[in-house]
């Protein structure tokens, strides 16, 4: 049986996982399906592999630059201060990043936090086409022009 990770790689290769915001060169951008803070974004490997250990070196370096890539965007489109990155793959055993933009106007007690345990990411808001649509469409352009 598939996990969460390889399905909604398949359907990005399809054309038919609403969340993509982008391919790039290591795997599929795409926007979280919830949105505890805005613009948190995970890299989903394309081939699927279970962990950075089982790339190879270039592919170790075009990844790590991938995920950085996406920082940089999201600092530039979100204005956030500074982005936590985190590779689990616990949950789900499949290469993936989490990308998180973090703010200077969010609670101190929560800041100083990792996103996963300062929010509850339960009750916090669902991607939106509507709502996220323009920050979807800012991240594209801003990859495009650093020619991602």
């Amino acid at each position: 049986m598939s996990n969460l990770i390889e399905q909604r790689v398949e359907a990005a290769r399809l054309g038919e996982n609403p969340y993509v915001i982008t391919r790039m060169p290591s795997g599929w951008l795409v926007i979280g399906d919830v949105q505890p803070l805005p613009g948190y974004c995970l890299l989903l490997a394309d081939p699927v592999v279970e962990s950075p250990n089982h790339l190879g070196e270039a592919d170790r370096i075009q990844y790590s630059l991938d995920v950085l890539r996406i920082g940089d965007a999201l600092l530039q489109v979100t204005g956030a201060y500074r982005i936590n990155y985190m590779t689990l793959a616990n949950l789900e055993p499949s290469l993936h990043t989490h990308i998180i933009p973090r703010f200077r106007d969010e609670p101190d007690e929560k800041r100083r936090a990792g996103a996963f345990q300062a929010y509850d990411w339960a009750t916090a808001r669902r991607f939106d086409p509507q709502v996220d649509g323009p920050f979807v469409e800012s991240m594209r352009a801003c990859l495009l022009a650093a020619g991602r």
